[in-house]
């Protein structure tokens, strides 16, 4: 299997924090490459999930005999002081750059990352987005879209509705995504499994019924892209007995899967300068990464293609287009969220602001043509915010990127980049 290192969207933004700041926190689900992409930052690494290099961090608490340079601290929440020991140090005056650690988990109660504010910077990083993957060329960058300096829409893409499907099921997790089909879904149910088995442990959490979490889980993925309630998720993890577990049990779940970075929830998106009334506000469900909804719901690339995986085709492309929006959107310093009016009569998939409140709509289509039905919300909040909209876009399985006459842009997921 090729290892060779993709370059990820958020290298330029850890190396500008680097340069500024003492110490940085790379957060995001096992497996998204977080490690691969400190590591190539490091003079040294203390692992510690090896207790040998754990040993190493209790034994020097002052990191007096530690190397010189960027010192990577990785699983850090396997040994809570750390978090502190690195604050102080930074108070201490440590260098920028020094610290950098990484964890797949927030902690278990006992620690206070918020005593870190203003000292240890976080970063996210997701799953690989699409133009992360080293299977496209994208020519229109979202950052563009935002700052209106796109220019003329143009590129070109061979890929079908089944090449989106296989990348949906192929994942964004680096260590998995390149093996063959077989290996990988085995690969990505032993990732689910150990959620259940290993990683709900190790946040100090005794699973009663472990069967429960994994059906809510399912239930959870059968959700993605809609803001079904929470309710109705409950209803959906009744089990072939009839036993459903309680409110109070699956609202646990969804703290452990937060707190493993698993659950990665769309918000619902008011502007930040002219609140719009009326918005609902409930979130978009969305998991880490679409594999992982699709091994959970038994769906193959082959099977998003016919009727049987008809119901969830169309959604879990809007996750793969979610998550490589987000990706994007970060990278330019933009936040993410869905709008949906109270009464549901007006829906934009994602709305991208960024800091200066400059705002991209943006509708999500399994299909290759775009026809006016596709574009009358985006054209409806261009109406409504005229002054901060300075652009609209619907993300599509075509074959070109071009703008319509209405001013909406058109662009195959494949051509789109950060």
């Amino acid at each position: 299997m090729d290892m060779t290192y993709l370059p990820r969207a958020a290298d330029k933004e850890l190396d500008s924090l680097l340069a500024m700041a003492p110490a940085v926190a790379i957060d995001g689900a096992k497996g998204v490459g977080k490690t691969a992409t400190a590591m190539r930052r490091a003079q040294a690494a203390w692992q510690l999930d090896y207790s040998d290099e754990l040993d190493l961090l209790r034994a020097d608490p002052q990191f007096r005999d530690a190397p010189p340079g960027t010192l990577v601290i990785d699983e850090w929440q396997r040994f809570l002081p750390v978090w502190d020991l690195v604050r102080r140090q930074v108070d201490a005056g440590a260098a920028p750059g020094r610290f950098l650690l990484t964890g797949s988990a927030w902690p278990r109660a006992g620690v206070d990352t918020h005593s870190g504010a203003g000292r240890i910077l976080s970063l996210r990083m997701r799953p690989m987005a699409l133009f992360e993957r080293g299977v496209v060329e994208p020519s229109v960058s979202l950052r563009g879209l935002l700052t209106g300096d796109a220019g003329r829409l143009a590129g070109a893409t061979d890929w079908s509705a089944a090449r989106y499907f296989q990348e949906i099921t192929a994942s964004g997790f680096p260590g998995i995504r390149t093996r063959p089909e077989a290996l990988r879904e085995s690969m990505l149910n032993a990732y689910l499994q150990r959620v259940v088995d290993r990683d709900v442990a190790e946040l100090g959490v005794t699973l009663r019924h472990p069967v429960g979490l994994t059906r809510w889980l399912a239930a959870y993925a059968s959700a993605s892209s809609t803001t079904t309630a929470y309710s109705k998720l409950l209803d959906l993890t009744t089990a072939g007995d009839g036993r459903q577990p309680a409110k109070t049990t699956t609202i646990a779940y969804r703290e452990l899967l937060t707190k493993l970075w698993l659950l990665d929830p769309v918000p619902g998106w008011s502007h930040s300068r002219n609140p719009m009334t009326r918005l609902q506000q409930a979130p978009k469900h969305q998991l880490a990464d679409p594999a992982l909804a699709a091994r959970l719901l038994n769906l193959s690339a082959s099977a998003l293609g016919r009727p049987v995986g008809a119901a969830m085709a169309g959604r879990l492309f809007e996750s793969l287009a979610t998550l490589s929006v987000r990706v994007a959107a970060q990278v330019a310093g933009a936040r993410v969220g869905h709008l949906r009016t109270g009464n549901g009569d007006r829906e934009v998939d994602l709305v991208v602001e960024d800091n200066a409140g400059r705002v991209v709509g943006v509708e999500v289509k399994l299909a290759a043509a775009v026809g006016d039905a596709d574009v009358k919300h985006l054209l409806w909040l261009r109406d409504k915010l005229p002054d901060d909209v300075v652009d609209l876009v619907v993300v599509t399985t075509g074959t070109r990127a071009y703008r319509r006459a209405d001013g909406v842009a058109v662009v195959p997921l494949a051509l789109l980049g950060p």
